[in-house]
Parts: structure tokens; sequence; C-alpha cells
């Protein structure tokens, strides 16, 4: 009985997170409020009967929401019906690509969006968002579907026009919010400071002294419905929606893996994407948009002690007797409260933090996060992704191109890489060279596994090197352009009168071996030990003479 109370506590305090910061995304994205709302009904009701993860929640998120508006901008008229109707069909397109996802267990590629990449790619949205909200927290009108540079000159030319009340309405709540968390970090600040300013607004007529309220909101459960577009529209949906998935996946799954191994139970990736399928499909059809996760969400809940997906069930139910009978109490939230609450979830998206570290630790990885930061700032988000994939492929074949190369001692164990060898001319024993290559040989690699192999023999003749062995433990596989490499470099080990032979060569790399005939003429040793002894028997039985 603790646990359930505990549970259906932690899910009253998620409704009361969820409710203003996914009104607040649904003005991000360009919708009306009950679009935020209906995605914490069906979607997220489905999302928890289905998913693995027992504490990852599903929700639209920031960054979402401002793909979502940057897609559709230049597609229909924010606010109007259809571009409403295209929001639907977007997040029905998503559940779609989730279910395929799912079905051909594609699970792997959140790997490829890195922690840099991931980094930029949010900051730069979140940067997006933020303009938006602190014009909404000053009072200043802007046109939230332009491009970054154009709405901060419109913020600009807008300064004489701030609104005071708007000003000390949003500088309040933020102090409010993050005092508050300071002190009492299990009180729902975000909820508190917009209950105050409603009921302010509504005993003091802030509406009378210029600032903006939500307004009125259609009451109502959702509906099950079909966004009926052209085919065309459907088509042009597709690289947006497609975006969609990639980030939602790369968040979401490495999310949902982290709270697993954090509190010890089995998650299932497939199973996940599965569930983020049918909670889009169920966004599509009843009102909402895009649903991804929420990282914060999820770790409210995790300090909250929930264990289970309970929260997201009571908030379903909660949210639902809100939009049928308490919408009017939506109506006179003021607009720089619901900025304010965005302001703070997002602020923290900007990873300062995170390219901090990156520039102290790896200074290509931070390149990575700035290109990507700056290409979804500047250019939009459909093309920051794409240059993400670009850089995670580019990041991934310079890691392949430039392994560990090592010569090993007569116990197998690296004595260093290949450049200090070529200037020290190390060998593994007398006459023995054994080289360990950290990394399956294909096309990005293949010319220096070659320059490896040959500079440390050059490097190691005047130790009359008779026998070269590659050390085969860490390669996994060879493509056909690595198999030529090898090949080369074999011949040329053979033509300069010494022998070439593998050692530690697992099944399925000794059949690849065989396939390309890498194995002709060429001893197969178990063990390091192993290839030294009996090279060393043999060259003793010939007098120390050279092994063909």
């Amino acid at each position: 009985m603790h646990n359930v109370g505990r549970e259906l506590l932690a899910g009253v305090t998620l409704l009361a997170i969820a409710v203003p910061v996914n009104i607040g995304y649904s003005q991000i994205a360009g919708l009306p409020a009950t679009a935020g709302l209906y995605a914490l009904i069906v979607p997220a009701a489905i999302w928890a009967l289905l998913v693995s993860s027992r504490q990852l929640v599903a929700s639209p998120d920031a960054a979402a929401s401002a793909l979502v508006a940057s897609s559709l901008g230049g597609l229909a008229v924010a606010g109007g019906k259809d571009y409403a109707t295209l929001a639907l069909a977007q997040a029905i397109i998503g559940g779609v690509m989730f279910f395929a996802c799912a079905f051909f267990k594609l699970g792997f590629l959140a790997n490829f969006l890195s922690k840099p990449i991931l980094t930029g790619f949010v900051g730069g949205l979140a940067l997006d968002i933020l303009l938006d909200q602190v014009a909404k927290m000053l009072g200043v009108k802007i046109h939230s579907g332009e491009e970054f540079l154009v709405k901060l000159g419109e913020l600009f030319t807008g300064l004489p026009t701030v609104n005071p009340w708007s000003v000390l309405i949003s500088v309040s709540s933020i102090a409010i919010i993050l005092l508050g968390r300071r002190w009492l970090a299990r009180v729902p600040w975000a909820l508190v400071v917009l209950v105050l300013w409603t009921i302010l607004d509504v005993s003091a007529g802030l509406e009378n002294q210029g600032v903006a309220v939500l307004g009125t909101i259609q009451a109502g459960p959702p509906k099950l419905t079909w966004p009926i577009i052209d085919w065309s529209m459907w088509l042009a949906l597709i690289p947006s929606a497609a975006a969609l998935t990639v980030v939602a996946m790369g968040e979401g799954l490495l999310v949902s893996r982290a709270y697993g191994a954090k509190r010890d139970y089995p998650v299932n990736l497939n199973r996940d994407l599965f569930a983020f399928g049918a909670a889009n499909v169920a966004a599509g059809a009843s009102g909402a948009f895009t649903m991804g996760s929420s990282t914060s969400r999820t770790a409210a809940m995790d300090q909250a002690g929930s264990r289970t997906q309970v929260p997201a069930l009571v908030t379903a139910v909660i949210t639902l007797l809100l939009v049928i009978f308490g919408t009017g109490l939506l109506e006179h939230i003021p607009s720089p409260v619901i900025g304010a609450i965005i302001t703070v979830a997002v602020v923290p998206l900007l990873g300062f933090g995170e390219f901090a570290a990156l520039w102290r630790l790896r200074k290509f990885e931070f390149a990575v996060a700035a290109v990507c930061f700056l290409t979804s700032l500047l250019l939009g988000p459909i093309q920051g992704i794409l240059i993400a994939f670009v850089l995670a492929l580019v990041n991934l074949a310079k890691s392949a191109a430039d392994p560990a190369v090592d010569v090993l001692n007569a116990q197998g164990v690296p004595q260093g890489s290949i450049l200090p060898v070529q200037e020290r001319g190390e060998v593994t024993a007398p006459g023995i060279l054994v080289i360990r290559f950290a990394a399956r040989v294909f096309f990005a690699n293949a010319s220096a596994f070659k320059d490896a192999v040959e500079g440390a023999v050059l490097a190691a003749a005047p130790a009359e090197v008779r026998h070269v062995v590659i050390d085969c433990e860490a390669i996994g596989d060879i493509d056909v352009t690595g198999a030529d490499a090898v090949a080369a470099t074999k011949q040329w080990v053979l033509e300069r009168g010494l022998s070439f032979g593998y050692c530690r060569v697992r099944p399925d790399l000794a059949r690849v071996l065989s396939e390309f005939g890498l194995d002709a003429g060429s001893t197969i040793y178990g063990t390091t030990r192993d290839a030294i002894a009996r090279l060393s028997a043999a060259d003793a039985a010939q007098g120390g003479g050279a092994q063909p």
C-alpha cells in the first residue's frame, strides 16, 4: 500500500509539472493549448501500457515542439486548422517510422547520436525557443515562425514596446521557481506561480494593463479523428517526421537504458520503439502532436520514488477531467508566466556545462557540438539533424581510421604504439615481431594497417626480424579493401624472406581469412607465447635461418 500511495502522489506531481509545461510546448509548436493537454491523455496512457521502461515519461518536449513549428511554418499558417491537421499527420508518419524501426530492430541507431551531437543539436533548438520566450516575457510581439536572426532583429526593434507588468510577472515567476526549488524541491513551483498569477489576473484585471493571456480553450475530451490531407502533403511531411523520430529515438532510448541500469531492471529498446510508435499514432488520432520523451520529468519521477508507469496513468485521468470540466480555469493564465516556466525548463538544455567539458576534454568533439548547434539554430532543425548524422559518420570514420597499433612483448602485453616503436626498433622476441592491430581492417584504415606493419618491420631491421605475426584479438572482421591491404602487406613481408602468420584468431575471423585466401602459406598460432615458442624452436632447428 505504501508503494501504491507513493506512485499516486508521484502522479499528482507529474500532473503539476506537465500541465503548464505542455501548454507552453503547444504554444512553441504553434498549436492550441489543448494539443499539449491531449498529449497527456490517450498517447501517454497507451505509452504507459506498452513501454518496457518502468520510468521513462513520454511527452512532447521543447526540442520537438520547436522542430514542429519550424517544419510546418512553411506549409501552413501557425494556429490555423490546416496547420493543426498537418501536425496530426506528422505525428502519425513518425509513429509509422517508429513501428518500422521496432520491426527491423533498429534501436542500435540511437547510438549514432553521440553526446556532442545531441548537446549541439538540442542546444541550438533551445536557444531558438528561448528567444521566443524572452519576447513573451517582455510583452514584445515577434513572429515565432521566422528564422532566428529575423526574430532577434524583431525583438530588438520591439524593445520600446516592453510591457512593465509582463516583465514583473516573468521575473517574479522565475525567482519563485528557482528559489522555491532550492528550499522545497518537492513543491511544484511552476504550478504555484501559474495559479498565483492567474488569480491576480482575474482579480486585478492585468489584461487591461496589456498583459497577454492564454485565451479561450476549447472544452471537451479528445476526439478520435484522422487527418485528411493531399498525398503531396503527406510526402512533404516525411523529412520532418524522420527528424523528429531520430531525435526522440536518440534521447528516449538513451534515457530508458540509463534508468534501467540505474534501478537494475531490464529494458527492451525495440519494444520501447514500438511504444513510441503507438503513442505517436494515438497523438495524431486524438488531437495532440509528436510525442518524444522528457528527461526532466523522468528525473523528477525518479526523485519522487516512482518505479512504475502509474504516474502517467494518474496524469491521464486527471487531465481528462480537466479538459472536460476545467478549461475555464486556464483561459486567464498570463502568457509571461508560461514564458517564465518554459525558460526555466529550457535554459539547462543550452548545455553550457557540456560545451565546457567538451572543450576541456576533446576539442574535435567540441567542434562537432558547435557545428550542430549553429546548424540547427541558423539553418533549421532538419538541416541540423542531417549535419548531425554526417558528423557522426565522420567521427566514426576518424576513430576507426586511426586505431592503436602495438608491438607485443613475450607475455603478449603492448610495449607501445607503432610511432615510438619505429624510433626504438622493438621486437617481441629475438627475430620475432608480433603486432596487434586494435580494430577491424576495412576501407578507412586499410592503408594504416599496411603502413604500420611495414614501419615496424623496417624499424626493427637491426634486430634481424625473421618472423612477422599479426595478433588478431581485436580484429573483428576484414572487408574487401582491408583484405587487399593484408594481402599486399603479406606479400611485402614474404618478399623480404620473412614468414607471415597470425595468432589469437577467432573462428569467425578464421573463416574470413580463408575466404580471402589470406591464410594460404601462413601459420595460425594460438597465443603470442605459442607463436614465440614454435618459431623459436624452428629457428633453432634450422640454426637461426629465416623461415620461408
